[in-house]
């Protein structure tokens, strides 16, 4: 499941709190003061600001071990010392490593970590589910703040979350930690970022940069510090919906999980054949979401740094093999313009989208020409890019549309006709298809002769089974909470 230096003055004005709730332990104003780059932190100061007392670590590690965060109260390990011989950290602190992110260099930072902080501290991502943290490890603390154990409560209020990984990674901690406020299990942990992905858009967003720094064994013990102290900013994120004839989604990503709750809208103009019965799956996106040529591309590196991890060992060595997948499949060369899998969207889509504060659908045709559309939540795509572009505020009242923003509700909608377009799309040279800004979408997808649509949310794709004879229908709707991300810059 896995991005532009700065994102433009007014995102950057936008992501400062507005909140005094949000204004932790004096955050703005110790940031606002210090050039963060230029800290020197040693290992016992880090340590007494966020490393949490043993016994509240190991009771912690008993109840995600045991599956059960009742234990808590039981366990010998959960006995508090008197209160005068134990510090309460000031900013408790989590990380959550994904050791096949990017270069797969995640045991090596998850090791460095463990001896910076405490190893009860660091979760390697592939032994501990962020969902079981979440519920075992949260759930020990709020047990223990229950029976009057102060020191769990104060550290349960206090604590912040980083997720060493990419942008799929941080999608997938952000939305199991939604389902905090589902549950009325407040507050959610504030999450910063240590970039291990190929894009890290999302880290780009929030000022975590692109990649982790060649140095990384003294940029990890910075980030540390800066994740305690920086300023907390809100991020939308958006709820997808797919509805589709019985059958199952070979390998779906992390972020997209089966349901039943799956109704399809008769209200709307349906072009296809309904399907007699259905099946469903509903995930979180927080940066885009994509359908078409680009995620198919995407689709086939995506399994080859799988089979053949030593291939994609780097920023670099990821983003060739990327450019020669697009080449294979045909994004830059339509090597058979009758091959129905190189034909537009067009085609095969039908769009819906309801604009902000109106609850009416309003139908907007797909260019002939798209071959890919991606609906965009932050202004970076593609290693830090920005395709929907820096309007003029003319063209934008021309074409009804306001400033793209991360946390205004909207969702930028736009295509890329084929890998050259997307190439110069990229690199500023010309725009994108502006297609429309919405505040939910509704797709439509009809099978024929297409026997698999490609389909991607914040770098993780997959193939999405189509139909001959019904329609899949993608819906796409606004979640009630906003994330907090903690801004690196």
């Amino acid at each position: 499941m896995d991005s532009p230096s700065s994102i433009g003055d007014s995102l950057t004005a936008r992501m400062i709190p507005r909140h005094s709730s949000l204004d932790s332990f004096g955050a703005m104003k110790v940031y606002q003061l210090v050039n963060l780059a230029s800290i020197r932190v040693s290992k016992a100061e880090l340590r007494q600001r966020v490393m949490l007392p043993k016994y509240l670590r190991l009771a912690i590690r008993d109840c995600i071990l045991r599956k059960d965060d009742s234990s808590a109260a039981s366990s010998s390990s959960t006995v508090a010392p008197p209160l005068d011989i134990y510090h309460t950290p000031e900013v408790p602190m989590m990380v959550f490593v994904n050791p096949k992110s990017g270069g797969r260099q995640g045991p090596l930072i998850k090791e460095r970590l463990q001896n910076l902080i405490s190893e009860e501290q660091v979760f390697d991502l592939t032994e501990v589910k962020p969902n079981e943290f979440i519920r075992y490890g949260l759930g020990c603390l709020e047990v223990l703040a229950a029976q009057g154990d102060d020191c769990a409560k104060e550290i349960r209020e206090k604590m912040r979350l980083v997720v060493a990984g990419g942008d799929g990674t941080v999608g997938w901690v952000l939305g199991c930690l939604g389902e905090l406020n589902i549950h009325n299990r407040q507050p959610v942990p504030p999450v910063a970022i240590m970039p291990l992905g190929t894009g890290n858009d999302l880290s780009r967003s929030f000022g975590w940069g692109g990649s982790f720094p060649f140095a990384w064994k003294s940029a990890i013990k910075r980030t540390l510090h800066r994740a305690s102290i920086a300023p907390i900013s809100r991020l939308d994120s958006w709820n997808i919906l797919i509805t589709m004839p019985s059958g199952e989604i070979e390998d779906p990503p992390y972020s997209l999980k089966t349901t039943k709750e799956c109704s399809i809208d008769q209200s709307l103009e349906i072009e296809g054949e309904l399907p007699p019965s259905t099946n469903g799956y509903e995930g979180v996106f927080y940066n885009y979401f994509s359908i078409g040529m680009y995620a198919q591309v995407a689709y086939g590196f995506h399994h080859l740094r799988n089979e053949k991890p030593y291939l994609a060992n780097g920023p670099i060595a990821n983003k060739i093999i990327y450019s020669g997948y697009g080449c294979s499949q045909g994004w830059f060369m339509t090597h058979c313009i009758n091959d129905p899998g190189l034909r537009g969207l067009k085609n095969i889509m039908t769009l819906h989208i309801k604009k902000l504060d109106s609850s009416e659908w309003d139908k907007v045709p797909v260019p002939k020409s798209v071959r890919a559309v991606v609906a965009l939540n932050l202004n970076s795509y593609g290693s830090g890019r920005s395709p929907w572009g820096n309007l003029k505020q003319d063209y934008l009242e021309k074409r009804g549309f306001v400033e793209a923003q991360a946390d205004d509700g909207l969702l930028e909608i736009f295509g890329l006709k084929q890998g050259w377009h997307a190439s110069f799309v990229m690199v500023e040279l010309i725009s994108a298809k502006h297609i429309a800004q919405a505040a939910a979408i509704r797709l439509e997808i009809r099978g024929g002769e297409w026997k698999d649509a490609f389909m991607q949310m914040d770098g993780e794709p997959w193939k999405q089974p189509m139909n001959k004879d019904y329609s899949t229908f993608v819906d796409i709707k606004r979640v009630p909470h906003q994330s907090l991300v903690v801004k690196g810059d």
